[in-house]
């Protein structure tokens, strides 16, 4: 291992990658972690971390200031990479195209971690074929409230659904608050195909759990887990094996044995346990690629609910409207609908501030001082809001109190911190219409990513 002042050089089977600024903090709550440890976890379970990516486009997601700060979604490869790595050039429903990265070892792997890639987002296409995936993608995730008990019971019908049909699923932690479990086919249907087999396997796990799970794509229409077939839809990804989340504790996405489903938790799977794990017992979905299945007894499910009038499910907004797609827009906004009456929520602000960390801080702060409240938040209770003015950006924190009972209910407070960068305008504008003046507009520019000179 060479070092010079500013990178470490590492040298990964005969190949030389340069992780520049190693000591840079990319988790600094619960984990403690650098990006030179970042890519040293890579390494430690790179055999089963390139199961999931190997020959395959990669979306690079960057988090260039670490964890705690936003990252932004890469298709395009950089123009200054080694000559050795392979790129591929696939083509969106849009009609571009773009030349992606593809990582086929493990120093293309430390190349990408280097970039701030520790989210990976492979394709379900092989370089050869980029038009028929060779991966269903059963995607479990959980609408507001949903326990991790429920996911495990989803995912488990999900598993006995595949049997039936012939499949095989691996299942997978998502790393945040879901599950993944994905299944091996043949390469022999295009992706609206691997969609129509994901959307019928939806519904037919909604009907034998109709209780615990969802298919529906509309969120006012959802309720348990909800299974997301549109992840099949061409140039949509999920998080691989091994990929780590953006949570404080440095989670991974771990591959699991059916056996360790019914009593594993999301939070035994972190940065700091995963080597060992990998160590001890190598790559549970080491078999994947030998189980490849056919999605005929799938299809004829889905053939099946068409003929008795049960057709398409809408798409991704982003999509051009498809043949037999149903009105694509929520049904408390179609024409004709009754108007559901609002119901006006107790929310509170907590904290205002371009600093996320310290709006953050202040949340915290707020909970010590009303513990008793505090004590009965749901997580989907707190709110953090990304704001975005016309010239500036900032967290605001809010804390909807509906399950607090109403006697225990703070009252809304001067935020802590209070920095709301778009204030002093406001009240200028508010000041110039009182005073019958023409305000004076703001000017538009454009927030720079954290990260970008």
């Amino acid at each position: 291992m060479a070092k010079d002042s500013e990178a470490e050089v590492l040298t990964i089977g005969g190949r030389e990658v340069r992780i520049s600024n190693p000591a840079k903090p990319w988790f600094t709550r619960e984990a403690k972690l650098s990006k030179l440890d970042l890519a040293r976890y890579f390494l430690s379970v790179a055999e089963g971390a390139l199961a999931g990516i190997r020959d395959r486009p990669l979306v690079l997601k960057r988090f260039v200031d670490g964890a705690e700060s936003p990252p932004f979604y890469q298709k395009r490869a950089p123009d200054h990479r080694p000559e050795w790595l392979r790129t591929v050039t696939l083509a969106f429903p849009s009609g571009r195209t773009a030349e992606e990265v593809v990582v086929d070892d493990a120093a293309g792997l430390a190349w990408v971690v280097n970039l701030g890639c520790f989210e990976l987002h492979p394709h379900p296409v092989r370089t050869g074929d980029l038009d028929h995936p060779d991966e269903l993608r059963v995607d479990l995730d959980p609408t507001p409230g949903v326990g991790w008990d429920d996911i495990r019971v989803v995912a488990l019908e999900v598993k006995g659904l595949l049997a039936e049909l012939g499949l095989t699923g691996w299942p997978k932690t998502s790393g945040s608050r879901g599950m993944h479990v994905n299944v091996r086919i043949d390469k022999r249907w295009t992706f609206t195909e691997v969609r129509r087999a994901a959307l019928a396997l939806s519904r037919e796990i909604e009907r034998r759990l109709p209780k615990l799970a969802t298919s529906k794509w509309w969120k006012e229409e959802r309720r348990g887990v909800f299974l997301d077939y549109n992840q099949n839809a061409k140039d949509r990804t999920t998080c691989s094996a091994y990929s780590v989340r953006p949570l404080p504790d440095a989670r991974v996405s771990a591959p699991l044995t059916w056996e360790e489903v019914p009593d594993c938790q999301p939070a035994d799977f972190t940065v700091a346990t995963m080597p060992a794990r990998f160590a001890a017992i190598g790559h549970p979905h080491a078999g994947m690629d030998a189980a490849a299945g056919s999605l005929d007894k799938l299809l004829a499910l889905a053939a099946r609910d068409e003929a008795e009038g049960i057709g398409d499910a809408p798409w991704p907004p982003q999509y051009r409207k498809m043949e037999g797609e149903p009105t694509r827009v929520a049904p408390s906004r179609a024409k004709g609908a009754a108007k559901p009456k609002r119901v006006k929520m107790p929310l509170i602000t907590v904290a205002n501030s371009p600093d996320r960390e310290a709006a953050l801080a202040g949340l915290e702060r707020w909970k010590t001082r009303h513990a008793e409240a505090a004590k009965h938040l749901a997580v989907d209770d707190v709110l953090v809001d990304g704001m975005r003015g016309r010239s500036s950006t900032w967290t605001r924190i809010r804390v909807n109190l509906k399950n607090v009972p109403e006697a225990n209910r703070p009252p809304q407070e001067t935020p802590d911190p209070d920095d709301d960068p778009t204030r002093e305008w406001r009240e200028a504008w508010k000041s110039a219409r009182a005073g019958g003046e023409e305000p004076a507009p703001a000017t538009r520019k454009r927030p720079k990513p954290k990260g970008e000179a």
